[in-house]
């Protein structure tokens, strides 16, 4: 009988050795793929963009939920079709809890695909303005999600990203698990679209939605750009990169050693 889906115990030694490829890429590639996975969920963040404001002259609680459904393609383009995303490469402290590799060599595939993710996120929110893709209805709706990013208050950001990519590496985490293309796509699929729906806060994404809205006229600045980036990348890395990896870490690949107490 075939093998469906791996185990949990499975996925985490997986993910392990996800994550000692991953630090073994090469600047070049990091860089390119990292470009890639930015355009890919800045895709996703369009069509969230586009669908949602559509439904939402009929009716904006399903004009919400439409937008989340589409979202998730981004992450279905990076897992499926291979790109490098800072969130979900935020499972490579698995590998670090593991001494399989070191801090430094995470902390370099973290910078370098950051700055990427940066990048391709930038250059799609420019292709998109210039393009003319938003307009009238979703272009107003394009600079009303930046703006309510850049306004919520630090703490709100922080906490929204702890959530946010909390699902985000679970999705990572089925989609590892998952051992068919369908399979795949609906563990990217459901988690991403409770995050959007609940309106959480990831990092990635927001390196669109804000420059996007930006470009359109929002009033926001450089700084609040910047200040929304930080707090919500610093919410991701506690949500992605310490709590699941460490609570796995424990249940599932911890050496636990009996102590003879006599």
């Amino acid at each position: 009988m075939d093998k469906r889906f791996l185990t949990p115990r499975e996925v985490a030694n997986a993910t392990v050795n996800v994550g000692i490829n991953k630090a073994n890429l090469s600047t070049s590639s990091c860089i390119k793929l990292g470009i890639l996975a930015g355009i890919f969920i800045g895709f996703g963040g369009l069509g969230n963009i586009l669908f949602g404001q559509t439904i939402s002259n009929i009716d904006p609680g399903l004009g919400r939920f439409v937008g989340a459904m589409v979202f998730p393609v981004g992450l279905m383009l990076v897992v499926i079709c291979g790109a490098e995303l800072f969130t979900g490469n935020n499972l490579m402290t698995l590998a670090v809890l593991e001494k399989k590799i070191t801090i430094g060599q995470m902390f370099r595939n973290w910078g370098f695909v950051y700055l990427a993710n940066f990048i391709g996120s930038v250059v799609l929110a420019l292709i998109v303005f210039y393009s003319g893709t938003l307009s009238g209805d979703a272009a107003t709706k394009a600079m009303a999600i930046a703006e309510s990013k850049a306004n919520l208050d630090i703490l709100q950001m922080f906490l929204r990203a702890i959530m946010c990519n909390i699902l985000v590496v679970l999705a990572v985490w089925m989609a590892t698990a998952s051992q068919d293309i369908i399979s795949k796509i609906f563990s990217c699929w459901f988690p991403i679209m409770l995050f959007v729906l609940c309106g959480f806060e990831h990092s990635i994404a927001n390196m669109f939605f804000i420059p996007m809205g930006m470009l359109l006229g929002a009033q926001v600045s450089i700084v609040g750009l910047l200040i929304n980036l930080v707090f919500v990348t610093l919410g991701n890395i506690v949500g992605g990169a310490i709590i699941i990896p460490f609570a796995y870490h424990r249940c599932y690949l911890k050496k636990t050693t009996s102590k003879n107490t006599n």
